[in-house]
Protein backbone atom coordinates (compact mmCIF):
# COMPACT_ATOMS: atom_id res chain seq x y z
CA UNK A 1 0.00 0.00 0.00
CA UNK A 2 1.32 3.43 -0.95
CA UNK A 3 1.17 6.08 1.79
CA UNK A 4 -1.23 4.63 4.35
CA UNK A 5 -2.72 6.99 6.92
CA UNK A 6 -1.85 4.58 9.73
CA UNK A 7 0.21 1.45 10.29
CA UNK A 8 -0.96 -1.14 12.81
CA UNK A 9 1.82 -3.40 14.08
CA UNK A 10 0.32 -6.69 15.20
CA UNK A 11 -2.33 -8.86 13.56
CA UNK A 12 -3.86 -10.36 16.68
CA UNK A 13 -7.36 -9.39 17.69
CA UNK A 14 -6.24 -6.12 19.35
CA UNK A 15 -4.46 -4.99 16.19
CA UNK A 16 -7.21 -6.28 13.90
CA UNK A 17 -9.88 -4.43 15.88
CA UNK A 18 -7.81 -1.25 15.80
CA UNK A 19 -7.38 -1.56 12.05
CA UNK A 20 -11.10 -2.07 11.49
CA UNK A 21 -12.05 0.86 13.71
CA UNK A 22 -9.62 3.19 11.94
CA UNK A 23 -10.75 1.92 8.54
CA UNK A 24 -14.39 2.53 9.38
CA UNK A 25 -13.41 6.06 10.44
CA UNK A 26 -12.08 6.71 6.92
CA UNK A 27 -8.35 6.05 7.33
CA UNK A 28 -6.29 3.90 4.96
CA UNK A 29 -4.65 1.29 7.16
CA UNK A 30 -1.72 -1.05 6.67
CA UNK A 31 -1.43 -3.97 9.10
CA UNK A 32 1.94 -5.68 9.50
CA UNK A 33 2.99 -8.62 11.62
CA UNK A 34 6.21 -10.47 12.33
CA UNK A 35 4.32 -13.70 11.60
CA UNK A 36 0.83 -14.47 10.34
CA UNK A 37 -2.60 -13.43 11.59
CA UNK A 38 -3.07 -14.51 15.22
CA UNK A 39 0.46 -15.91 15.48
CA UNK A 40 0.95 -14.49 19.00
CA UNK A 41 -1.20 -14.34 22.12
CA UNK A 42 -4.50 -14.38 20.20
CA UNK A 43 -3.71 -17.78 18.73
CA UNK A 44 -3.23 -19.22 22.22
CA UNK A 45 -6.36 -17.67 23.74
CA UNK A 46 -9.63 -19.25 24.82
CA UNK A 47 -11.71 -16.43 23.34
CA UNK A 48 -13.04 -15.06 26.61
CA UNK A 49 -15.18 -11.93 26.58
CA UNK A 50 -15.73 -11.42 30.29
CA UNK A 51 -17.15 -8.88 32.68
CA UNK A 52 -17.34 -11.31 35.61
CA UNK A 53 -13.63 -11.20 36.45
CA UNK A 54 -13.33 -7.39 36.64
CA UNK A 55 -13.44 -5.31 39.81
CA UNK A 56 -15.40 -2.05 39.56
CA UNK A 57 -13.20 0.55 37.90
CA UNK A 58 -12.02 1.66 34.47
CA UNK A 59 -11.28 -1.85 33.17
CA UNK A 60 -14.83 -2.96 33.97
CA UNK A 61 -16.22 0.09 32.16
CA UNK A 62 -14.07 -0.84 29.16
CA UNK A 63 -15.14 -4.49 29.37
CA UNK A 64 -18.85 -3.67 29.41
CA UNK A 65 -18.61 -1.49 26.31
CA UNK A 66 -16.29 -3.95 24.57
CA UNK A 67 -18.72 -6.78 25.16
CA UNK A 68 -21.42 -4.89 23.25
CA UNK A 69 -18.96 -3.85 20.55
CA UNK A 70 -18.12 -7.50 19.91
CA UNK A 71 -21.67 -8.11 18.73
CA UNK A 72 -21.65 -4.88 16.70
CA UNK A 73 -18.39 -6.02 15.09
CA UNK A 74 -19.97 -9.36 14.26
CA UNK A 75 -22.78 -7.54 12.44
CA UNK A 76 -20.28 -5.30 10.66
CA UNK A 77 -17.97 -8.09 9.52
CA UNK A 78 -20.80 -10.46 8.69
CA UNK A 79 -19.38 -13.59 10.26
CA UNK A 80 -20.16 -15.17 13.59
CA UNK A 81 -16.60 -16.38 14.40
CA UNK A 82 -18.39 -18.59 16.93
CA UNK A 83 -19.40 -15.58 19.01
CA UNK A 84 -21.74 -16.83 21.71
CA UNK A 85 -23.36 -15.12 24.70
CA UNK A 86 -23.10 -18.29 26.75
CA UNK A 87 -22.84 -16.60 30.16
CA UNK A 88 -20.39 -17.33 32.95
CA UNK A 89 -20.87 -19.09 36.28
CA UNK A 90 -18.48 -18.32 39.12
CA UNK A 91 -18.57 -20.77 42.03
CA UNK A 92 -17.32 -20.61 45.60
CA UNK A 93 -15.60 -23.75 46.84
CA UNK A 94 -15.49 -22.52 50.43
CA UNK A 95 -16.61 -19.21 51.92
CA UNK A 96 -18.85 -17.46 49.40
CA UNK A 97 -18.86 -14.06 51.17
CA UNK A 98 -16.04 -12.50 49.02
CA UNK A 99 -17.72 -13.66 45.79
CA UNK A 100 -21.13 -12.31 46.81
CA UNK A 101 -19.61 -9.00 47.90
CA UNK A 102 -17.82 -8.62 44.55
CA UNK A 103 -21.03 -9.49 42.67
CA UNK A 104 -22.96 -6.83 44.60
CA UNK A 105 -20.30 -4.23 43.79
CA UNK A 106 -20.26 -5.22 40.12
CA UNK A 107 -24.06 -5.01 39.89
CA UNK A 108 -23.91 -1.38 41.03
CA UNK A 109 -21.65 -0.68 38.04
CA UNK A 110 -23.75 -2.15 35.25
CA UNK A 111 -23.02 -5.87 35.49
CA UNK A 112 -26.00 -8.22 35.38
CA UNK A 113 -25.79 -10.89 38.08
CA UNK A 114 -27.93 -13.68 39.46
CA UNK A 115 -26.99 -15.26 42.75
CA UNK A 116 -27.43 -19.02 42.73
CA UNK A 117 -28.29 -21.37 45.57
CA UNK A 118 -27.52 -25.08 45.35
CA UNK A 119 -30.64 -25.97 43.38
CA UNK A 120 -30.34 -23.13 40.87
CA UNK A 121 -26.61 -23.69 40.42
CA UNK A 122 -26.98 -27.38 39.65
CA UNK A 123 -29.92 -26.77 37.36
CA UNK A 124 -27.60 -24.61 35.22
CA UNK A 125 -24.64 -26.99 35.53
CA UNK A 126 -25.98 -30.48 36.33
CA UNK A 127 -22.56 -32.18 36.18
CA UNK A 128 -20.99 -29.83 38.76
CA UNK A 129 -19.73 -31.48 41.95
CA UNK A 130 -22.55 -31.71 44.49
CA UNK A 131 -20.33 -30.23 47.20
CA UNK A 132 -20.36 -26.87 45.38
CA UNK A 133 -23.30 -25.05 46.96
CA UNK A 134 -23.36 -21.45 45.71
CA UNK A 135 -22.36 -19.35 42.74
CA UNK A 136 -23.14 -16.32 40.62
CA UNK A 137 -24.43 -16.29 37.03
CA UNK A 138 -23.06 -13.56 34.75
CA UNK A 139 -25.28 -13.59 31.62
CA UNK A 140 -23.13 -10.97 29.83
CA UNK A 141 -20.05 -13.21 29.66
CA UNK A 142 -19.41 -14.42 26.12
CA UNK A 143 -16.93 -16.39 24.05
CA UNK A 144 -15.61 -16.36 20.49
CA UNK A 145 -13.05 -18.21 18.38
CA UNK A 146 -10.31 -15.54 18.44
CA UNK A 147 -8.25 -16.78 15.51
CA UNK A 148 -11.33 -16.82 13.29
CA UNK A 149 -12.30 -13.37 14.55
CA UNK A 150 -8.91 -11.80 13.78
CA UNK A 151 -8.81 -13.43 10.34
CA UNK A 152 -12.27 -12.22 9.35
CA UNK A 153 -11.64 -8.73 10.68
CA UNK A 154 -8.34 -8.40 8.78
CA UNK A 155 -10.08 -9.67 5.66
CA UNK A 156 -12.74 -6.97 6.07
CA UNK A 157 -10.06 -4.29 6.46
CA UNK A 158 -8.48 -5.43 3.18
CA UNK A 159 -11.86 -5.43 1.41
CA UNK A 160 -12.36 -1.83 2.53
CA UNK A 161 -9.09 -0.60 1.09
CA UNK A 162 -6.56 -1.63 3.71
CA UNK A 163 -3.61 -4.00 3.34
CA UNK A 164 -1.81 -6.70 5.30
CA UNK A 165 1.86 -7.70 5.13
CA UNK A 166 2.93 -10.85 6.98
CA UNK A 167 6.42 -11.96 8.03
CA UNK A 168 7.33 -8.28 8.44
CA UNK A 169 9.38 -8.01 11.59
CA UNK A 170 9.91 -4.39 12.60
CA UNK A 171 13.59 -3.55 12.83
CA UNK A 172 13.30 0.22 13.27
CA UNK A 173 10.70 2.85 14.08
CA UNK A 174 11.56 5.93 12.06
CA UNK A 175 11.32 8.99 14.31
CA UNK A 176 12.18 12.55 13.28
CA UNK A 177 11.83 15.59 15.51
CA UNK A 178 10.02 13.53 18.13
CA UNK A 179 7.36 12.18 15.77
CA UNK A 180 7.00 8.86 13.94
CA UNK A 181 7.49 8.81 10.20
CA UNK A 182 7.20 5.09 9.50
CA UNK A 183 8.76 1.69 10.07
CA UNK A 184 11.55 -0.39 8.62
CA UNK A 185 10.79 -4.10 8.45
CA UNK A 186 12.18 -7.30 6.99
CA UNK A 187 9.65 -6.81 4.16
CA UNK A 188 10.55 -3.22 3.40
CA UNK A 189 10.02 0.32 4.65
CA UNK A 190 6.55 1.78 5.14
CA UNK A 191 5.73 5.42 5.88
CA UNK A 192 2.85 6.81 7.94
CA UNK A 193 2.36 9.56 10.54
CA UNK A 194 0.38 7.23 12.84
CA UNK A 195 1.64 3.90 14.18
CA UNK A 196 -0.41 1.64 16.46
CA UNK A 197 1.68 -0.70 18.61
CA UNK A 198 -0.60 -3.71 19.13
CA UNK A 199 2.12 -6.31 19.54
CA UNK A 200 1.08 -7.85 22.85
CA UNK A 201 4.02 -9.25 24.80
CA UNK A 202 6.46 -7.56 22.38
CA UNK A 203 5.00 -4.06 22.87
CA UNK A 204 7.91 -3.02 25.05
CA UNK A 205 10.37 -3.92 22.31
CA UNK A 206 8.49 -1.80 19.77
CA UNK A 207 8.44 1.15 22.16
CA UNK A 208 12.18 0.73 22.69
CA UNK A 209 12.78 0.82 18.91
CA UNK A 210 11.15 4.26 18.96
CA UNK A 211 13.33 5.43 21.84
CA UNK A 212 10.55 5.16 24.40
CA UNK A 213 9.67 2.84 27.28
CA UNK A 214 6.75 0.53 27.99
CA UNK A 215 7.02 -2.01 30.86
CA UNK A 216 5.14 -4.90 29.24
CA UNK A 217 6.28 -8.41 30.18
CA UNK A 218 5.05 -11.94 29.35
CA UNK A 219 3.01 -14.01 31.79
CA UNK A 220 2.89 -17.66 30.76
CA UNK A 221 -0.22 -19.82 30.91
CA UNK A 222 -1.34 -23.32 29.87
CA UNK A 223 -4.64 -24.62 28.48
CA UNK A 224 -5.78 -28.23 28.18
CA UNK A 225 -8.13 -29.37 25.41
CA UNK A 226 -10.23 -32.54 25.63
CA UNK A 227 -11.55 -34.74 22.88
CA UNK A 228 -15.01 -33.82 21.53
CA UNK A 229 -17.52 -35.23 23.98
CA UNK A 230 -21.07 -35.06 25.25
CA UNK A 231 -22.15 -31.60 26.40
CA UNK A 232 -21.13 -31.56 30.05
CA UNK A 233 -20.37 -27.84 30.47
CA UNK A 234 -23.07 -25.29 29.64
CA UNK A 235 -21.35 -22.01 30.62
CA UNK A 236 -17.86 -20.77 31.28
CA UNK A 237 -17.40 -22.06 34.84
CA UNK A 238 -14.61 -21.00 37.14
CA UNK A 239 -13.91 -20.81 40.83
CA UNK A 240 -13.69 -17.49 42.63
CA UNK A 241 -9.91 -17.83 43.14
CA UNK A 242 -9.52 -16.98 39.45
CA UNK A 243 -10.44 -13.33 40.04
CA UNK A 244 -7.77 -12.95 42.71
CA UNK A 245 -5.15 -14.61 40.48
CA UNK A 246 -5.93 -12.25 37.60
CA UNK A 247 -5.23 -9.26 39.83
CA UNK A 248 -2.13 -10.73 41.51
CA UNK A 249 1.36 -9.38 40.89
CA UNK A 250 3.02 -12.54 42.21
CA UNK A 251 5.64 -13.93 39.84
CA UNK A 252 5.26 -17.48 41.16
CA UNK A 253 2.95 -20.10 39.71
CA UNK A 254 -0.75 -19.62 40.36
CA UNK A 255 -3.54 -21.91 39.21
CA UNK A 256 -7.31 -21.71 39.42
CA UNK A 257 -10.05 -23.80 37.87
CA UNK A 258 -11.59 -22.63 34.59
CA UNK A 259 -13.70 -25.01 32.49
CA UNK A 260 -15.77 -24.32 29.38
CA UNK A 261 -17.16 -26.15 26.39
CA UNK A 262 -16.90 -25.16 22.73
CA UNK A 263 -19.24 -25.54 19.77
CA UNK A 264 -17.01 -28.28 18.39
CA UNK A 265 -17.59 -30.40 21.51
CA UNK A 266 -14.14 -30.02 23.02
CA UNK A 267 -13.66 -28.72 26.57
CA UNK A 268 -11.07 -26.09 27.45
CA UNK A 269 -9.41 -26.30 30.88
CA UNK A 270 -7.26 -23.64 32.56
CA UNK A 271 -5.85 -21.55 34.01
CA UNK A 272 -2.26 -21.05 35.10
CA UNK A 273 -0.16 -17.90 35.43
CA UNK A 274 3.55 -17.48 36.05
CA UNK A 275 6.22 -15.00 35.11
CA UNK A 276 9.09 -16.95 33.56
CA UNK A 277 9.98 -14.73 30.63
CA UNK A 278 9.54 -16.35 27.22
CA UNK A 279 10.33 -19.85 28.48
CA UNK A 280 8.04 -21.91 26.25
CA UNK A 281 8.77 -25.33 27.75
CA UNK A 282 5.96 -27.65 28.79
CA UNK A 283 5.51 -28.27 32.50
CA UNK A 284 3.66 -31.54 33.05
CA UNK A 285 3.20 -30.92 36.77
CA UNK A 286 1.19 -27.81 35.93
CA UNK A 287 -0.86 -29.71 33.34
CA UNK A 288 -1.58 -32.43 35.89
CA UNK A 289 -2.64 -29.84 38.45
CA UNK A 290 -5.02 -28.17 36.00
CA UNK A 291 -6.57 -31.54 35.16
CA UNK A 292 -6.97 -32.42 38.85
CA UNK A 293 -8.62 -29.08 39.60
CA UNK A 294 -11.03 -29.47 36.69
CA UNK A 295 -12.12 -32.96 37.74
CA UNK A 296 -12.61 -31.77 41.31
CA UNK A 297 -15.15 -29.29 39.91
CA UNK A 298 -16.65 -31.66 37.31
CA UNK A 299 -16.00 -35.29 38.34
CA UNK A 300 -17.48 -36.54 35.06
CA UNK A 301 -14.37 -35.23 33.26
CA UNK A 302 -12.29 -38.05 34.76
CA UNK A 303 -13.58 -40.24 31.92
CA UNK A 304 -12.89 -37.71 29.15
CA UNK A 305 -9.66 -38.03 27.16
CA UNK A 306 -7.29 -35.09 26.88
CA UNK A 307 -6.46 -34.26 23.28
CA UNK A 308 -3.66 -31.73 23.66
CA UNK A 309 -2.16 -28.95 25.74
CA UNK A 310 -0.75 -25.63 24.64
CA UNK A 311 0.75 -22.52 26.17
CA UNK A 312 0.78 -18.82 25.48
CA UNK A 313 2.10 -15.56 26.89
CA UNK A 314 -0.18 -12.87 28.25
CA UNK A 315 1.10 -9.27 27.92
CA UNK A 316 1.38 -8.08 31.49
CA UNK A 317 1.57 -4.48 32.78
CA UNK A 318 2.74 -3.84 36.37
CA UNK A 319 -0.56 -2.28 37.48
CA UNK A 320 -2.74 -4.83 35.61
CA UNK A 321 -4.36 -2.17 33.44
CA UNK A 322 -3.97 -2.12 29.66
CA UNK A 323 -1.89 0.57 28.01
CA UNK A 324 -4.06 2.53 25.57
CA UNK A 325 -3.10 5.90 24.15
CA UNK A 326 -0.37 7.99 22.59
CA UNK A 327 3.20 7.46 23.71
CA UNK A 328 4.50 9.83 26.36
CA UNK A 329 7.64 10.69 24.36
CA UNK A 330 7.01 10.00 20.68
CA UNK A 331 4.22 11.80 18.85
CA UNK A 332 2.14 9.62 16.54
CA UNK A 333 3.10 6.38 18.27
CA UNK A 334 0.00 4.87 19.87
CA UNK A 335 -0.13 1.83 22.11
CA UNK A 336 -2.85 -0.75 22.65
CA UNK A 337 -1.21 -3.46 24.71
CA UNK A 338 -0.81 -4.95 28.18
CA UNK A 339 -4.32 -6.38 28.34
CA UNK A 340 -2.96 -9.57 29.92
CA UNK A 341 -5.60 -12.33 29.70
CA UNK A 342 -8.38 -9.90 28.73
CA UNK A 343 -7.09 -8.75 25.35
CA UNK A 344 -9.70 -10.58 23.32
CA UNK A 345 -12.57 -9.27 25.38
CA UNK A 346 -11.25 -5.71 25.54
CA UNK A 347 -10.06 -5.44 21.93
CA UNK A 348 -12.98 -3.58 20.27
CA UNK A 349 -13.35 -1.11 23.13
CA UNK A 350 -9.62 -0.42 23.10
CA UNK A 351 -9.82 0.15 19.34
CA UNK A 352 -12.62 2.68 19.82
CA UNK A 353 -10.62 4.58 22.46
CA UNK A 354 -7.59 4.74 20.14
CA UNK A 355 -9.62 5.84 17.12
CA UNK A 356 -11.55 8.50 19.02
CA UNK A 357 -8.32 9.90 20.48
CA UNK A 358 -6.65 10.04 17.07
CA UNK A 359 -9.67 11.83 15.62
CA UNK A 360 -9.95 14.16 18.60
CA UNK A 361 -13.42 12.89 19.49
CA UNK A 362 -14.89 12.39 22.94
CA UNK A 363 -15.13 8.65 23.61
CA UNK A 364 -17.43 6.50 25.71
CA UNK A 365 -15.19 6.78 28.79
CA UNK A 366 -12.21 8.60 30.24
CA UNK A 367 -9.18 6.75 28.91
CA UNK A 368 -6.63 8.48 31.15
CA UNK A 369 -6.26 5.48 33.55
CA UNK A 370 -4.86 3.53 30.59
CA UNK A 371 -2.49 6.24 29.38
CA UNK A 372 1.15 5.31 28.67
CA UNK A 373 2.02 8.56 30.46
CA UNK A 374 1.54 6.85 33.82
CA UNK A 375 4.76 4.92 33.26
CA UNK A 376 6.64 7.98 32.01
CA UNK A 377 5.85 9.71 35.30
CA UNK A 378 7.06 6.70 37.28
CA UNK A 379 10.32 6.55 35.35
CA UNK A 380 11.03 10.29 35.17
Amino acid sequence: MQSPDAIVIGAGIVGASSALSLTNAGLRVLVIDRGAVSSGTTGAGEGNILVSDKDPGPELTLALRSRDLWFEMQDDVGDSFELEAKGGVVVARRDDAPLMKLADEQSRHGVTIEKLDHAALHELEPYLHQDIHTGVLYPQDAQCQPMLAAAHVIRTVIKRGGAFVSQAKVTRIIVENGAVQGVETTQGTFSAPIIINATGTWAGEIAELAGSHLPIAPRKGFILVTEPTKKYIFHKVYDSDYVANVASSDADLQTSTVVEGTRSGTILIGASRERVGFDGSMNYEILRKLADQATSLFPVLRDVQLLRAYRGFRPYAPDHLPVIGEDAQVKGLWHSAGHEGAGIGLAPGSATLITDAILGKQSFMDASPFSPHRFAMVNS
